[in-house]
């Protein structure tokens, strides 16, 4: 009886679980799609609202579920993924409020109903806030895997209802501006006024003259606040794994020093070429790393005694040194330390080796630029 009772509510939690992660989404979107079409839409400001707040409340959990574990320069495990958006910039998202306060406001209010500032403000708004939606959609979509469906879903119904209640406010203030004009025909003064908000493409013009205006104000609010011109840009740039990352991630450590160097030492030092792949994980690639990889490729080749035991003393006190490898000041000073070494190994390799800048660029499997 038990065991059917389990059977049972096993059933029935995979049926919710279908309804609330799939059915709805769905429903929602071909509700969306076929409002767009009709005249009078059915219970328009209704579904539109439980998609926008559903959907935001879908839309964190799938985030959860990537497992995001810290910034760039923190070292994660292979199943965890660094934040698609700067730390230090988590801030900006309040930018992002207006938009959504404004996408509400031409959805329950009518134009009548609204200060023209308002209705340019949130228009402008709402313009800004799909633009960082959809770059944040494509920086997202290198690594969102399964979740990326919940993902375009949402982003898909954002800008569909965002459009739709853009162009019905847009659309209507033309037709008030109309009806303002005949009213007033017998003041030409008046009339030649409304003219030159009597066309859709006009009006257009003054909400992305205000768009500009806005983006122009958060640029002096980043500039005010320490963060440069660049931030809204630096907020995704300053990642790694994602679609416009340019960090380059350190590596866990793997008993390599060398390895440790070049993911945790400062760039201007221990300067980064490339990713590349060890063991099946991927680790950051410096030139130190390549001839010292280089070198001991050909001991193994010409010396396979003599490489057994410089790879037995070097594991047994190679891996206890990189522990020790903690800050980036450290991998720097390590940096240093192995020069000599280094020297040493490619005098060696150009001495016995026909196509030693052969033998080091091919070393480790390419994976991606490292960026400067």
């Amino acid at each position: 009886m038990n065991e059917i009772f389990r059977s049972t509510a096993g059933i029935l939690l995979y049926i919710l679980l279908a309804v609330l992660l799939i059915v709805i989404p769905l429903f929602l979107t071909v509700w969306n799609i076929v409002n767009s079409f009709l005249k009078k839409p059915k219970l328009d400001r209704v579904m539109s609202t439980i998609t926008v707040l559903l959907g935001g409340v879908y839309y964190a959990i799938a985030l959860s579920l990537l497992d995001l574990a810290g910034d760039w320069y923190e070292v994660i495990t292979d199943l965890q993924l660094h934040y698609p958006i700067s730390s230090e910039y988590w801030w900006m998202a309040w930018f992002l409020v207006p938009g959504i306060i404004g996408y509400f406001i031409l959805l329950y209010f009518k134009p009548q109903k609204l200060p023209p500032l308002i209705s340019v403000l949130s228009t402008a708004s709402l313009i800004l806030l799909n633009i960082v939606q959809m770059v944040f959609f494509i920086h997202i979509s290198k690594n969102a895997d399964i979740a990326l469906l919940f993902f375009l879903c949402y982003h898909f119904n954002i800008t569909l209802l965002s459009a739709r209640v853009v162009c019905r406010h847009m659309k209507a203030q033309v037709a008030l501006a109309k009806e303002r004009k005949d009213k007033l025909e017998q003041h030409k003064g008046i009339a030649k006024f409304f003219d030159k908000i009597d066309t859709l493409s006009k009006y257009t013009i003054v909400v992305f003259v205000v768009f500009f205006i806005l983006v122009a104000i958060i640029e002096i609010i980043c500039v005010l606040m320490g963060q440069g011109l660049d931030a809204p840009i630096k907020a995704f740039t300053d990642t790694a794994d994602w679609t416009f990352s340019q960090q380059i991630p350190p590596a866990p450590i793997d008993g390599h020093y060398l390895c440790t160097v070049a993911a945790g030492g400062h760039k201007k030092v221990v300067k980064p070429l490339r990713l590349g792949t060890r063991r099946g994980g991927t680790i950051v690639v410096n030139r130190q790393l390549c001839i010292a990889n280089a070198f001991e490729e050909v001991i193994q080749e010409k010396f396979p005694k003599f490489h057994r035991w410089i790879r037995h003393e070097y594991d047994t006190h190679g891996y206890p040194l990189s522990r020790k490898i903690t800050t980036p000041l450290r991998a720097d000073l390590t940096y240093y330390l192995m020069k000599p070494l280094e020297w040493c190994f490619l005098a060696f390799l150009y001495l016995v080796d026909l196509r030693p800048e052969q033998r080091i660029g091919r070393q480790y499997a390419y994976v991606g630029e490292a960026r400067e």
